[in-house]
């Protein structure tokens, strides 16, 4: 058995790791968890006695194959709540980070299959981040920045870069959700933002909202 914080560190790690080629510094990992340097080299110790993590010296922090089963299961439980509370429960996609970082941390195996069940398996949460099987297996889907595309050309909102509060209710304000096809009308040479078209509505967005938007390529018409 693992403790809160724990399942938190290998989490953390297992989020890293997707985005790092090598091992994962002790700075990345103080910074994602905004903690001390000094407590992840504490934290580290514990979960390499415990065999789920491998620590060499100006390589990094790796997950062990046990270590990657603990944290794809906590992420897995994470996404499949904020799945549950945005379907079942009429929770906004801004509201259900936080309620899902208490509910991740629930051990029954019994109640997190009995849930997936319910939902209908679902493939990907709220903000369009994959979800883990039960094996731990997560399926990568090809995505590109919004800010990657060239005038005229159209892609479908699949996901978040950034999940916060802020920013997913200002893409509420805007009318920016999951499955929404974007197309590039214009992109200003200055400081590349853009003009894009949703649906029948124009819209202008700054280059920094277009970097935290990712797209799959739109080929139909």
């Amino acid at each position: 058995m693992f403790t809160l914080s724990e399942e938190n560190y290998l989490k953390a790690i297992y989020h890293l790791e997707l985005d790092t080629d090598g091992g994962v510094s002790t700075n990345a990992i103080a910074e994602k968890l905004a903690t001390k340097a000094s407590s992840v080299t504490d934290m580290i110790k514990k979960l390499s006695e415990k065999e789920v993590v491998l620590y060499k010296k100006y390589k990094g922090v790796t997950l062990t194959i046990s270590g990657k089963t603990v944290a794809a299961n906590v992420v897995r439980k994470h996404r499949l709540w904020e799945v549950f509370l945005v379907e079942k429960l009429n929770f906004s996609w801004h509201e259900v980070h936080e309620v899902a970082e208490q509910l991740e941390h629930i051990k029954s195996s019994k109640l997190i299959n009995q849930l997936d069940r319910f939902l209908g398996f679902p493939t990907h949460d709220p903000h369009g981040d994959p979800i883990p099987d039960k094996d731990g297996n997560l399926k990568i889907v090809e995505k590109s920045l919004l800010s990657t595309l060239s005038k005229n050309e159209s892609g479908i909102c699949i996901g978040v870069d950034d999940s916060s509060s802020e920013f997913l209710q200002f893409l509420d304000k805007k009318g920016i959700t999951l499955g929404k096809k974007i197309t590039i009308l214009d992109k200003e040479d200055f400081d590349d933002s853009l003009s894009i078209l949703i649906g029948d509505k124009k819209l202008s967005i700054s280059n920094k909202i277009a970097s935290n938007l990712y797209i799959r390529a739109h080929t139909g018409q």
